[in-house]
């Protein structure tokens, strides 16, 4: 190890520009914002700590990987989590975007490859939490960051074969779930835009009919930590009942948002006897063919990560 990383300044500098991508890498690891927050911090006291046993012959990044994704590994172990279904992941929660845009590129990755948009979506980082958590590791060293057989076995410590064995498991396992992934650009689609805007539009009009037309007939809506799931436009007319139905007085206001590189609403709720829009709920949509094909609702929780204030006036 060069002596400037054992000096605390510069070791410290030198491992901050990973910070964000890391945090990533462990959000897909484990799929809550929140856990990941706690799990990113540890890799950096640990490659602290362990500074003088830093190989020359690794880079600093690919050491800090290793550190993360054990760190990873030990917290899936001790939840003992390995879900059955999708409604079994209560700890689902999303990534805002305002974040993702401060991943630093460097020279082993561009910016681009660490939270490309369709490894980084709701529906990639739903599915691959069914994944037993080595093949997770497996599959996302190698699919999303691209690092080549060798360096993944190097990192979990696995045999090369091991390694492929673990990943073609993987794929197996989510070939038919998920659709072959193809780039796409960060920003949202005019479809997206359009079907956005049209949602916050129906929502802030109590407009229950134009919500539904906006909707694919086999529209699916999960709403973590609720063990639930809302498959086909029919099922859901309860939860529109109950948003914009005779007996709700309150008022709706809605403003655009982004996660996971998806379009998003955020909610505000005006009740009786209010001074003030309350935050309420992020919707996180998913487009194709023209219709709204999937929602996972989320609480407020997350709204001053996603940049958004916790009240409006009216």
């Amino acid at each position: 190890m060069t002596t400037t990383l054992l000096d605390r300044t510069s070791f410290t500098n030198s491992v901050e520009r990973h910070r964000r991508e890391l945090h990533v890498h462990c959000y897909r690891m484990l799929g809550s914002f929140e856990e990941s927050e706690d799990a990113v911090q540890e890799p950096f006291l640990r490659a602290w700590r362990r500074r003088e046993t830093f190989a020359a012959r690794s880079s600093l990044r690919a050491w800090l990987y290793k550190i993360a994704t054990n760190v990873c590994l030990d917290a899936l172990r001790k939840h003992k989590r390995q879900p059955a279904t999708i409604p079994d992941l209560p700890w689902l929660t999303p990534y805002p975007d305002r974040l993702l845009d401060e991943v630093a590129p460097s020279e082993q990755e561009p910016d681009a490859v660490v939270v490309a948009r369709e490894t980084i979506e709701l529906t990639f980082i739903t599915l691959i939490q069914l994944l037993p958590a080595r093949q997770r590791a497996v599959l996302i060293l190698r699919d999303v960051l691209d690092w080549s057989a060798s360096e993944t076995a190097d990192l979990l410590d696995m045999s090369v074969a091991s390694a492929n064995s673990a990943l073609q498991r993987a794929r197996a396992t989510l070939r038919d779930e998920l659709p072959e992934a193809e780039p796409r650009p960060a920003e949202l689609t005019e479809e997206e835009q359009r079907l956005l805007a049209g949602f916050i539009a129906t929502h802030q009009a109590n407009d229950a009919r134009g919500a539904a037309a906006l909707m694919r007939e086999d529209i699916r809506i999960s709403m973590p930590p609720h063990p639930v799931v809302y498959d086909g436009r029919e099922s859901i007319a309860p939860l529109l009942v109950r948003a914009f139905g005779p007996e709700f007085l309150g008022e709706w206001r809605l403003i655009p948002a982004r996660a996971n590189r998806m379009p998003a609403a955020a909610s505000y709720l005006w009740e009786p006897g209010a001074t003030e829009f309350r935050a309420f709920k992020l919707d996180v949509l998913r487009v194709r063919d023209g219709g709204i094909a999937e929602i996972t609702t989320f609480d407020a929780s997350l709204f001053e990560q996603l940049g958004l204030p916790l009240t409006l006036a009216r």
